[in-house]
């Protein structure tokens, strides 16, 4: 039998939990699971903060830009959209490796090895900014080749290129967020992400009204904010005490092991881009249809809300990825199932009150967009739609914290890849386009999508061997312990 064949089929996910305590202790089952539950709604409720804060920046920016017009408005949505699928998608997938190293180290008391992994993916990163930053430059010939508008491309290209120091900045935020977010640390960036936004809607104000920059100030905000953001939390890191033992100073071994670190970062950002792209191809394919502006209003009103409504379980997310990647790292197997269990729990509970809200305010939410009575029915006819996605969403964002935790992107991004470009999209455009669904036909191919997507990690899920799994995760720990070489 092969190594990958090892970690299934041998303790089943909903086994009753053992009455006794890895540690050695006795325990009831009810007070672990309250515990549990403890330490990851600790977890997920800052990181449903930093998340939200974090994504509120480029949309206070684009607000700004829209009171300056239509044109403005058109082309800072393009920038930012075209942004997020070359750049900031692929930074966040890359980081999440952190996701995997650092919580294993962690869970493993090899607290020095955060910092030299944290050193690495920023070493990587900065270099993969190079190439992204080339294709910022040249935003505009690039959507002018797909067919845009030439005077909204001309203007989404000035704003990606003030933009691009935020590119940079994205890319080692990320970064120090896993570094802090895999030790537990979450506080901290919630405050700094806090203030960052903060200062950001000041900075818009006089950048936009004040500057005579208009769009261009906008963006340079966003890049001024994100450095922001990347210098406090740096700051927390090498002054804090909290990191003394994870942040040791540069070292050179940051500068080895790059080939096995992008061996899991490619597979890591395949699986986030894969899913991230899927969303913004179905707002695309909306264009196509007959009645395009509403369509695309109405699929782009249903996009933002459900990006919005996905921060909760993304926040839940981190936190279970970060307590299996602990727990496995300490040799604590059936603690990691725990988490997994009471992770989905929640996932379940938050997705049908969500749902319930979204369905409740169905008739009015369309006014928050727009005051065009057939935008505001449309969005009501398709916000059950959106409860039902939202709701498998959060149980695939959770599943795959969870797969992040025990260092399996690769799989992760094969059933993504199968999940939403073999079944979702094709079904999209068939419900859409043959069968004359329309947009509801394109978000009904998102489900799914999703649907196959949670089966698919469900079942590995629960046929995972935990104590498999924490036997490599010690492995990979150890072997990558190698001795400090501190330079500063």
């Amino acid at each position: 039998m092969g190594r990958e064949e090892e970690n299934y089929i041998k303790v089943p996910l909903v086994t009753s939990i053992s009455s006794k305590h890895e540690d050695g202790y006795e325990s009831s089952s009810n007070s672990k699971v309250v515990e549990e539950i403890k330490k990851q709604l600790w977890l997920a409720g800052p990181l449903i903060c930093v998340s939200l804060l974090q994504y509120s920046l480029q949309l206070i920016s684009v607000m700004f830009v829209g009171h300056l017009g239509e044109l403005s408005l058109s082309g800072a949505s393009m920038a930012t959209s075209f942004a997020t699928v070359t750049g900031f998608s692929l930074f966040m997938g890359m980081a999440s490796a952190l996701d995997t190293l650092c919580g294993q180290s962690y869970g493993a008391k090899q607290y020095h090895m955060l910092g030299i992994y944290m050193q690495r993916a920023m070493l990587i990163l900065m270099v993969v900014s190079i190439p992204l930053a080339l294709i910022w430059v040249n935003t505009s010939s690039i959507l002018k080749a797909f067919g845009q508008d030439h005077e909204i491309a001309e203007e989404a290209g000035q704003y990606a290129r003030f933009m691009l120091p935020s590119l940079f900045a994205y890319g080692l935020l990320q970064c120090l967020v896993r570094f802090l977010q895999t030790q537990n640390i979450v506080f901290p960036m919630m405050v700094s992400s806090g203030i960052a936004t903060l200062i950001h809607v000041l900075l818009c104000w006089l950048l936009v009204f004040k500057s005579g920059l208009g769009s261009k100030g906008a963006a340079l905000a966003n890049s001024i904010s994100y450095w922001n953001n990347v210098i406090l939390l740096a700051l927390y890191v090498k002054f804090s005490s909290s990191c003394a033992k994870t942040w040791t100073g540069f070292s050179k071994e940051a500068f080895h092991a790059i080939i096995p670190f992008i061996k899991l970062a490619i597979p890591s950002a395949v699986m986030v881009c894969l899913e991230m792209w899927s969303f913004e191809m179905i707002v695309l394919l909306s264009g196509l249809l007959p009645n395009p502006k509403l369509e695309t209003s109405v699929l782009s009103i249903c996009l933002n809300t459900a990006a919005v409504m996905w921060m909760i379980p993304f926040g839940l997310s981190g936190a279970v990825s970060t307590r299996v990647s602990n727990e496995l790292g300490a040799g604590h197997p059936q603690t990691a199932r725990l988490s997994v269990i009471v992770v989905l729990v929640v996932a379940i509970i938050v997705g049908v009150l969500v749902g319930s809200v979204l369905i409740l305010f169905r008739n009015v939410w369309g006014y928050a967009y727009s005051n065009e009575l057939e935008v505001v029915q449309y969005v009501a006819t398709m916000l059950p739609i959106l409860a039902i996605s939202n709701f498998m969403d959060g149980l695939q964002c959770v599943l795959s914290g969870s797969v992040r935790g025990c260092g399996w992107q690769e799989i992760g991004a094969y059933i993504n890849l199968g999940s939403y470009y073999l079944v979702g999209i094709p079904f999209a455009v068939v419900l859409a386009f043959v069968l004359h669904v329309g947009g509801k036909g394109l978000w009904f191919g998102i489900i799914g999508a999703l649907f196959v997507q949670v089966a698919s990690l469900l079942t590995i899920t629960i046929r995972t061997n935990w104590d498999a799994e924490a036997k490599k995760a010690q492995e990979r720990v150890y072997e990558s312990a190698l001795p400090i070489d501190v330079v500063s």
